[in-house]
């Protein structure tokens, strides 16, 4: 009985011994809408002017501050708080962004003193959108270095939208801990004037997307791809599911596809933002073939997380149970932001 004992403990120590063995980096990759995160200051070449003192909307410094406060709180909380298999203390390494006026903005956010720490680096082009909005992104020069990026225009299709430019889509080529990776942070055209009248516009960012992947896969063979953003537009919508092709179950997945974490979520009730009490799930991060390999030496895809916190959604009037937003019409609410951030958590093996 004593040496059976024996050697049950032994076993149960081996086991355990060789799963210690095995440990990992965790990487968060995410996205989030900043809903409106616009200066004080009014830029004669933007139509920006509700956002500033003498605007409709009162908009001043003690309101600005808040903002950029309230932003802060979210984004430092990020991929920290998962359990500790999928949590990274220093949070997203690499943060997408949207509804952003200037680089400005982006400087008093990173400065915080919630984020400061981190020393997150900017990656930021003007576009000539019409509401003055642009897309950015945020990395932490600890685990991502930037190799080059461009802005990618988006020609709108005649009659689409009233707008005659929308917001750039911003490409990052960079290296995730030594490992070369490609960025497209987007924020596509919206469904103001119409779902269907506007749909050609999101399907022409789409295929902006599209076309510049297929163009660095055929020179330097395919590669780990992100696309991530407010695409105005669910997983099942024609420019994510016909354009992009981006399919929601990994074994649907082909070399030169791309796989959506968030269809069978979308499916399943789950959202990012709400309007008329229902959700949509607009905020998407979609990935290339060579992250689903989970026996790779390089970082794979591991989860999908919507970031909706309590403190971070509504409790009361008429949005109760939505985001928190900065606005109700155009009085301040004092919230966070109209979206739930989402995140990818990506694991790598590392051996002791």
């Amino acid at each position: 009985m004593k040496r059976n004992f024996l050697l049950v403990v032994l076993l149960s120590f081996g086991l355990f011994a060789k799963a210690q063995q095995k440990s990992y980096k965790i990487s968060i990759i995410a996205f989030y809408n900043l809903e409106n995160f616009y200066d004080t200051i009014n830029d004669p070449h933007v139509n920006d002017e509700e956002f500033t003192p003498a605007g409709v909307r009162n908009y001043n410094n003690q309101i600005y501050l808040d903002k950029v406060e309230k932003l802060a709180t979210v984004i430092s909380k990020i991929g920290t708080d998962e359990k500790p298999e999928s949590a990274s203390p220093d949070g997203a390494a690499i943060l997408g962004v949207a509804e952003i006026e200037n680089e400005n903005v982006l400087k008093d956010l990173v400065n915080n003193p919630l984020l400061k720490k981190r020393n997150y680096q900017i990656v930021h082009y003007d576009s000539k959108d019409a509401r003055g909005v642009d897309v950015a992104m945020l990395y932490n020069p600890k685990y991502f270095q930037v190799i080059e990026s461009k802005p990618l225009f988006v020609q709108l299709p005649g009659g689409t939208k009233d707008a005659y430019f929308t917001r750039d889509i911003l490409w990052v080529k960079g290296k995730l801990d030594g490992e070369i990776i490609h960025i497209y942070v987007n924020h596509w055209p919206s469904r103001y004037g119409g779902e269907e009248r506007s749909a050609p516009a999101r399907n022409a960012a789409a295929m902006v997307c599209k076309n510049h992947i297929d163009s660095i896969n055929a020179e330097d063979g395919e590669q780990k791809v992100v696309i991530m953003g407010d695409l105005n537009d669910d997983p099942i919508s024609p420019s994510v599911a016909e354009v992009l092709k981006a399919k929601a179950k990994i074994k649907d997945v082909r070399k030169g596809g791309l796989f959506n974490p968030w269809g069978n979520m979308y499916k399943k009730g789950f959202g990012t933002l709400a309007y008329q009490d229902a959700w949509g799930l607009f905020d998407q991060i979609i990935i290339s073939y060579p992250w689903l390999d989970t026996e790779q030496s390089g970082f794979y895809f591991y989860k999908q997380v919507i970031f909706n916190r309590e403190f971070m959604t509504e409790n009361k009037g008429r949005y109760k149970g939505y985001p928190m937003r900065t606005w109700d019409g155009i009085t301040y609410r004092g919230g966070y932001s109209d979206h739930y951030p989402t995140y990818l958590v990506m694991l790598k093996k590392v051996s002791n």
